[in-house]
């Protein structure tokens, strides 16, 4: 808005004209660089220095200064700033100071428009310029250059965080069964909606269930169906390595930009994240930043989100919003349905019995099965040995031997009952006593080594005791071990009887 005092100010278009803005289009911002009058651009470098000096060098040169001045109409100062991530950023933190500052120098100015502009220059320096190249302008990092889904390599604002993805898995190839129908069916759900169908999606199992699988096949059909999405999938380790990159080279705002700006993020094997409390905060964040904005969020672990340790009770609450799907573990159809499928695509004929027999003895994940498929392939091809079940008994011994024993926690329970010389009563009985205690936390921890049961199901054998129980009682085991011979020999020998 305009004072009525004889004419505008300096520099300030009036509204309805083109003045201040190159080219004279009226309803859009200029592009960055367009002409300002002298005194526009004095009383901006004067509300910036004002800035600096209200917020300090190292939030100036995050947030302040990438802003550039495009033009001013109307009482309205435009600035454009790279990304629309900065862009809402600045948006919320520091319009108001923005326009306070810029008022004070001019006082024609009566609002402050932020628009993104992929290029825009700043004024300073970002962080991320200073610490991703050295003097020769390369960049320092080996890891610097970030890729997208498809494994282009991409530095721009809009980059997307993607590790790459393995042309294999898709949905095509995933054979489906009842132990993952569920896991599945919301996979393809997220992957073909043109909404979100529910936000987060949690996906957990055992190891070598499939779980990575669906999270590339996911990745896979939506970029078939919609190209122009940017998904980002990257593991739970690789984020943390990123994250710590960006602190060591005061890069935290590019990492925030790349993370926060992907309309699908797939983040696998979460649990890597126990414990780690600074990885888990900026998570958390980035988490609820792409909530707020309607973004997908994918996640995986190895448990459901109320027996993952580690993780805060914040973050569990969050995974718990959307669909929580688990994946079984396999029972012998799918297990010969994904050997059949798989011994398709290889090059020598397997036989039904031979096929059978593998999916009987090998019942514990489907990479050891590919692994048995690859493993007899290659005696048959490279030493000519006929494929028999003879001979998948003697290629495989290592891996049936391993397989053989199903231990349960009722086992263990017995094992540890006649090792230490109590009574299977005291295993759930509420008797703290140390000589009970003891061997009653060394057989939860066993239950968790050695069985694929969660941490609720090992406390309902002993007792109906809450998870956190068992949780506390395999740390303390852990502790033991490592510090007391005597426990760490009788936890040995307990898993050498058990083993057999």
């Amino acid at each position: 808005m305009e004072k009525e005092t004889g004419g505008t100010s300096p520099g300030i278009a009036p509204a309805g004209t083109a003045r201040g803005i190159s080219g004279g289009a009226q309803d859009k911002a200029a592009p960055a660089g367009a002409a300002v009058s002298p005194a526009v651009s004095k009383a901006w470098a004067r509300a910036r220095a004002g800035l600096r000096s209200e917020f300090g060098g190292e939030a100036f040169r995050s947030w302040i200064g990438p802003l550039t001045l495009e033009t001013v109409r109307g009482g309205t100062a435009v600035l454009s700033i790279k990304s629309r991530f900065l862009r809402d950023w600045v948006s919320s933190n520091y319009r108001e100071q923005i326009l306070r500052h810029f008022k004070a120098e001019l006082p024609a100015i009566e609002a402050v428009d932020l628009v993104a502009r992929a290029g825009a220059p700043g004024a300073d320096a970002s962080p991320a310029a200073e610490a991703g190249s050295g003097a020769d302008g390369r960049a320092q990092d080996p890891d610097q250059a970030l890729t997208r889904v498809d494994g282009a390599a991409d530095d721009d604002a809009d980059s997307t965080p993607s590790l790459p993805l393995e042309p294999r898995y898709t949905f095509d190839s995933f054979v489906v069964g009842k132990p993952n129908e569920l896991a599945c069916a919301a996979a393809q759900r997220v992957a073909e909606a043109d909404d979100i169908p529910f936000n987060p999606l949690f996906i957990h199992g055992g190891v070598g269930l499939g779980k990575t699988h669906l999270m590339h096949a996911m990745a896979w059909r939506i970029r078939e169906r919609a190209p122009w999405r940017r998904v980002a999938y990257i593991s739970a380790e690789k984020f943390m390595y990123r994250f710590i990159r960006a602190l060591r080279f005061k890069d935290t705002l590019a990492f925030k930009e790349q993370f926060r700006s992907v309309d699908v993020l797939m983040i696998d094997d979460v649990q890597f994240m126990s414990d780690k409390g600074a990885t888990q905060e900026e998570f958390f964040h980035t988490f609820n930043a792409l909530m707020d904005e309607r973004r997908q969020v994918v996640v995986s672990a190895d448990k459901s989100p109320s027996d993952l340790s580690g993780i805060e009770e914040r973050l569990v609450s969050r995974f718990n919003w959307g669909l929580v799907a688990d994946v079984h573990p396999t029972t012998y159809e799918l297990r010969l349905s994904i050997l059949q499928t798989k011994a398709a695509r290889m090059p020598c004929r397997f036989p039904d019995k031979v096929l059978e027999f593998v999916a009987h003895k090998i019942q514990s994940n489907v990479r050891e099965l590919e692994g048995a498929l690859n493993r007899m392939a290659a005696h048959a091809s490279l030493i000519g040995r006929d494929l028999t079940i003879e001979m998948a008994a003697d290629v495989l011994k290592d891996m049936l031997r391993a397989n053989e024993r199903h231990i349960t926690i009722e086992e263990i329970q017995r094992s540890v009952c006649a090792h230490f010389n109590i009574k299977m009563t005291d295993m759930s009985s509420a008797r703290r006593a140390r000589a009970v205690a003891r061997p009653r936390q060394i057989a939860m921890y066993l239950a968790k080594m050695l069985t694929s049961r969660s941490l609720p199901e090992i406390g309902r054998k002993f007792g109906n005791r809450d998870h956190t129980t068992v949780m506390h009682a395999v740390r303390k085991i852990e502790e033991l071990r490592a510090i007391d011979p005597s426990i760490n020999e009788d936890v040995e020998i307990l898993i050498r009887t058990l083993r057999g």
